[in-house]
C-alpha cells in the first residue's frame, strides 16, 4: 500500500473530509486532494505531521511494504471493528471545547430554571393588592420569555461548537496512540473538583427546601410564601449550574473512555432508547404547557420537569436492564 492510499484509508478511518484534513495540516483541500491521488508528495514536515495526527509511525506512512498501521510502541492495528478513531489532537480540541462551553450552558440552564421567578413574585403582589393583574402577568411573562429566549440562544452557539462530536455518545471509538493516558490524566486531576461540586450541589438542594418549609411557621402571607418558594427555585438553579458545569467537563472524559454512561454496550442499548426518549419528552412538554396555561399556576406546573426527569431514568435503568437480559439470551442460545 503506498502513502497516497494510506492517506485515504486513514482519513476515511477518522470520518474527516479533505477539508476538515487540510484544516489541521494547514494546507488547501487541493494539496490533500493530489496526496490522496498521488500526483503529489507531502514534505518531510507534512508527513511527521501526518504521522502525529493519525497516531501512527512515519515508517508505516513511508513504507510500501507495511500493511498494518503501527502505533509509535510498535503495537499494530487492532482497532474494534466500526470503531472511529480519535486522534490525539481532535482528543485535546473536544476536552477544550467542553471546558469552554460547559459554563455558558450551565447559565442557560440557570437562566430557564429561573425564568418563572419574577412571574411567581409579581403574581402574588397581585392578588395582595400591589400590583394589577394584567401588570403582574405582562411583567412576569416578558421577563421569562427574555430568560428562555438567551438561553436558548447560548444553547445553540454553544451546541454548535460541540455538536461535531456528537459521534462520541454514539458511535464506538477507539483512541489514538497516548490519547488514552492524556485523557485519563486530565481525568483524575479533575475528580476533585468534580466530587466537591456534585457534593455541593446536592448540599444546596437539600438546604433550598428550608425556606419553604420554615416560612409557614411565622406568616401565613401568600406574598412571602411565594418569595420563599422563588428562594427555593434560584438555590435549585445554583445547584444544577454546579451540576452541569462539572457534569459536562466529567463526561468528556467518560465519552473519550468510554466509561460511565458511554460504554460500549450503553451507546448500543442508548440507540434504542432514543426514540422512547422523543416521544417522551414531547409528551412531557405538551403536558406541561397544557397544564400551566389552562390553569394558570406556573408557581406549580414546574415540578412537571422534575418528576418527568426521576421517571425518566427510571425508565431509562429498566430499559437497561430488560436490554441487557435479552442479549444474555441472545448469547445463551
Amino acid at each position: 500500500m503506498i502513502l497516497s492510499e494510506k492517506i485515504l484509508m486513514l482519513r476515511s478511518k477518522l470520518g474527516w473530509s479533505q477539508e476538515e484534513l487540510a484544516e489541521k495540516m494547514n494546507v488547501s483541500r487541493q494539496s490533500v486532494s493530489k496526496w490522496e491521488s498521488g500526483q503529489s508528495i507531502p514534505d518531510l514536515d507534512k508527513i511527521l505531521m501526518l504521522g502525529e495526527i493519525f497516531g501512527v509511525t512515519t515508517d508505516y506512512l513511508l513504507k510500501d511494504e507495511i500493511e498494518e498501521a503501527i502505533y509509535p510502541d510498535g503495537t499494530k492495528d487492532e482497532r474494534t471493528d466500526g470503531a472511529r478513531l480519535v486522534s490525539m489532537e481532535e482528543a485535546n480540541t473536544f476536552m477544550d471545547r467542553i471546558k469552554d462551553a460547559a459554563p455558558k450552558i450551565a447559565t442557560g440552564v440557570t437562566m430557564c430554571i429561573v425564568s418563572p421567578i419574577v412571574l411567581l413574585i409579581s403574581t402574588a403582589m397581585s392578588e395582595s393588592g400591589g400590583l394589577s393583574e394584567g401588570a403582574a402577568t405582562g411583567i412576569g411573562l416578558t421577563v421569562l420569555l427574555l430568560l428562555v429566549a438567551v438561553a436558548v440562544m447560548t444553547f445553540i452557539t454553544s451546541g454548535m461548537s460541540i455538536s461535531k462530536y456528537e459521534y462520541l455518545e454514539k458511535e464506538l471509538v477507539e483512541l489514538s496512540y497516548g490519547v488514552d493516558g492524556v485523557v485519563k490524566k486530565r481525568k483524575d486531576e479533575f475528580e476533585s473538583t468534580f466530587r466537591k461540586g456534585i457534593t455541593v450541589g446536592v448540599v444546596l438542594c437539600i438546604l433550598g427546601v428550608l425556606p419553604v418549609v420554615i416560612t409557614p411557621c411565622f406568616t401565613e402571607d401568600e406574598l412571602y410564601i411565594m418569595i420563599a418558594t422563588c428562594v427555593l427555585i434560584f438555590i435549585v438553579s445554583i445547584a444544577v449550574n454546579i451540576f452541569v458545569r462539572v457534569g459536562m467537563v466529567w463526561g468528556s472524559y467518560e465519552k473519550l473512555l468510554q466509561t460511565g454512561d458511554y460504554t460500549a454496550e450503553a451507546k448500543r442499548s442508548n440507540k434504542k432508547l432514543e426514540a422512547v426518549s422523543g416521544i417522551y419528552w414531547c409528551v412531557t412538554t405538551a403536558i406541561y404547557l397544557a397544564w400551566s396555561f389552562a390553569s394558570q399556576n406556573w408557581e406549580k406546573t414546574w415540578l412537571v420537569w422534575p418528576v418527568a426527569g426521576v421517571l425518566f431514568g427510571a425508565i431509562a435503568c429498566a430499559f437497561r436492564v430488560i436490554y441487557g437480559r435479552e442479549k444474555k439470551n441472545r448469547l445463551k442460545k
